[in-house]
């Protein structure tokens, strides 16, 4: 998995919603409606802030008083526009990024609101393709009733000048690429694969490769707004979209209408510590399916304990290392990819019973089923294409913090902190925040609080065993926003709304209704 910040969230059930990595090799969070990643990076900033000046509101006056063509989408009931933005805001006069964006109108009846601008993560999901896909014929009636239902694929992703590395062939060697080295000759192997991959998004992707940061999107975001029509900006972002949405709110609080951020991120923390911090999710998300599994007769990890269950999958993870099991196809399951498709279900509990399947078909030597679940993380098709989404991914989270290490020597230094964070996935993990190191653009974000002053009520919505964002970032999150609420979801899975519990979905749906939110430290399971 890739540990350069995976969160996302699924447009439709398995697929978009919450890669927050920062370092790993891929990633994905399977199965959510809403969810999305994260990364690593040096200590946590004092000062706040974008990376350049602000530039002046004359010098984007072009920008701001933009009139979208809409036009039929070829997707039933949506329309689609363009909508042009500069390029790198530090030059507001230069090139221009052209960015997709795609509504929905309100359906009625009752007063419209406005638009409700929805994001699903990753970074690098497609929120587009998760409007049309989802948000728009999926999210509450009486929502979609007062809500023009709006999304832009942020720069660099999918339809917005995507950003692009590596051919299919090329992402297929890279996912294979051992990420638990046992010798020097494999870190070099796996150093060498993250040098190819930043030199393929230079040579591919070339002048948007530096502009595709958070803070840009953000930007981008509001002047989507004004085009709109909207005096306030109203948002749901799950996962990386908490950030993005986070993010707007920093840079313009007197702007902010109603922002749900569902499955949030932690701005303060270094790209370590978020690795880190993910890392203990992920072993949280294992331990609630191992103790459901090992209550079942046919469990492919035993019947013993939770811990016994985790040695028989570290145990099948070195075997895999050792002999890769046979898939039916060219690429066998090696312990890479393994280890990826047990993750990808991590996401959602709706997933553990196709990962029981998997994991038994697998130990019993046929690996096509936790293969497939590995391609979903990554979006590859059976055609052996990829979407963007991992190289979008690499590319905003190397921007936005600084890399986790300086080397290999400090990936080996941090590995047994991973690994007591969770037996399981720690070592893996550890390497796989070595991406960054290797990026060709520096980064341009730091760690810091964002507190938004000034800003509306703004409703942070954490689950208690997120695995892709530990629960613990939602509560710092909504502390440190000056205008926070909580909203907590006693469960398992990425982000909570839309996901099954009528006690979110009721809080949720109110605070967009009536911009009220629920009540401090309200809790719901």
């Amino acid at each position: 998995m890739d540990s350069r910040r995976l969160l996302r969230t699924s447009a439709a059930a398995v697929a978009v919603a919450g890669l927050i990595l920062s370092g790993c090799t891929g990633g994905s969070d399977a199965a959510s409606p809403t969810g999305s990643a994260t990364r690593a990076a040096g200590g946590a900033s004092a000062t706040p802030g974008p990376a350049s000046p602000a530039p002046s509101p004359e010098e984007l006056k072009k920008y701001y008083g933009q009139k979208p063509a809409w036009r039929d989408c070829g997707v039933s009931g949506f329309q689609c526009a363009t909508l042009r933005a500069p390029l790198d805001y530090a030059k507001p006069a230069g090139p221009e990024i052209e960015l997709a964006v795609s509504r929905v109108r309100a359906t009625g009846p009752g007063e419209r609101i406005g638009s409700l601008l929805v994001n699903p993560g990753g970074p690098g999901g497609s929120a587009v393709g998760y409007l049309q896909g989802y948000a728009g014929i999926g999210y509450p009636e009486p929502v979609r009733a007062r809500y023009d239902m709006v999304a832009v694929d942020p720069r660099g992703v999918a339809r917005s000048e995507p950003v692009a590395c590596l051919s299919g062939p090329e992402m297929d060697a890279y996912t294979q690429v051992d990420q638990t080295p046992d010798d020097q000759a494999e870190v070099d192997a796996l150093t060498a694969s993250f040098e190819r991959f930043a030199a393929g998004c230079e040579k591919r992707t070339g002048a948007v490769l530096p502009h595709v940061s958070t803070v840009e999107t953000a930007r981008d975001m509001d002047i989507l707004r004004a085009v709109l029509g909207d005096a306030k900006l109203h948002y749901v972002g799950a996962s990386y979209g908490t950030f993005l949405g986070a993010t707007y709110a920093e840079l313009f609080p007197g702007r902010v209408g109603r922002l749900v951020l569902d499955g949030a991120m932690d701005p303060s923390l270094s790209a370590l510590d978020l690795n880190r911090d993910q890392t203990a999710g992920f072993e949280t998300a294992f331990r609630a399916f191992a103790a459901d599994c090992v209550a079942r007769p046919d469990c492919p990890l035993g019947t013993g304990t939770v811990e016994s269950a985790g040695e028989a999958l570290l145990k099948f993870f070195h075997a895999a290392d050792a002999a890769p099991v046979p898939t039916g196809e060219k690429r066998a399951l090696g312990e890479s990819l393994a280890t990826t498709g047990v993750i990808a279900a991590m996401y959602d509990e709706g997933a553990w019973p196709q990962l029981r399947e998997a994991l038994t078909r697998a130990i019993g030597g046929e690996g096509s089923a936790l293969l497939a679940l590995a391609d979903s993380y990554y979006e590859r098709e059976p055609d052996g294409t990829y979407s963007n989404l991992m190289y979008a991914n690499a590319a905003v989270n190397c921007l936005d913090l600084p890399p986790a290490y300086q080397g290999p020597a400090d990936a080996a230094k941090a590995a047994p902190s991973f690994t007591e964070a969770s037996p399981v996935f720690g070592e893996g993990l550890a390497w796989a925040a070595l991406n960054c190191t290797y990026w060709p653009t520096p980064a341009t974000g730091r760690p810091h609080r964002i507190t938004a002053e000034g800003a509306a009520p703004v409703l942070v919505v954490g689950t208690t065993r997120d695995p892709a964002t530990p629960y613990k970032w939602a509560r710092s999150l909504a502390d440190q926003l000056s205008s926070g609420t909580l909203l907590t979801y006693e469960g398992d899975g990425h982000t909570a709304y839309g996901r099954g519990s009528d006690c979110v979905d009721t809080a949720v749906n109110t605070y967009l209704l009536e911009g009220t939110p629920p009540a401090p430290r309200k809790r719901c399971s």
